[in-house]
């Protein structure tokens, strides 16, 4: 390597180094791609043969113990055959590197169109993508795709 690249790569990287968000670089090659704290909305693809979909959102706090965090889901179902239900569940998350998985449990059924629909707590199991961005599948009484966005705080 000449000596005038030397310089040229060294500035290259710590231009690429002082980018990232703090606590980004990990060591031995392995970033941190987020801290998954806070408000989360989120969607599936549509399931039950297309006539499902649900929405909601996710609160995540810290937890004493690392890598675990406690949360709240309002998770809101629109299906075509029986209505729209919306069902506020308390539950804990546990991150594996880049892994989250979310266990919870029913609160409170705010609002259902069937009432006696047996309704299942909404697990999920997640891959973050990025600082903004989780993506894998909402484990419950179905299966189905589904995607997490950082929720932004807007100004009304």
């Amino acid at each position: 390597m000449s000596n005038y690249l030397r310089p040229v790569l060294g500035l290259m990287f710590i231009a690429l180094v002082a980018g990232l968000p703090a606590g980004a670089v990990k060591g031995k090659g392995e970033t941190d791609k987020s801290d998954v704290l806070g408000n989360w909305s989120f969607q599936t693809k549509p399931y039950r043969e297309g006539q499902c979909v649900m929405t909601g959102t996710m609160n995540l706090s810290p937890h004493p113990d690392e890598g675990l965090y406690t949360c709240e889901i309002t998770a809101v179902e629109m299906c075509t055959m029986w209505g729209r239900s919306v069902v506020r569940q308390s539950c804990e998350a546990r991150r594996f590197g880049d892994q989250v998985s979310v266990r919870s449990t029913i609160e409170e059924m705010i609002e259902t169109k069937a009432p006696d629909m047996v309704y299942v707590p909404d697990n999920f199991t997640l891959t973050i993508q990025s600082p903004e961005r989780m993506f894998g599948a909402l484990v419950s009484a179905v299966t189905a795709p589904v995607e997490f966005r950082r929720a932004n705080d807007g100004i009304s």
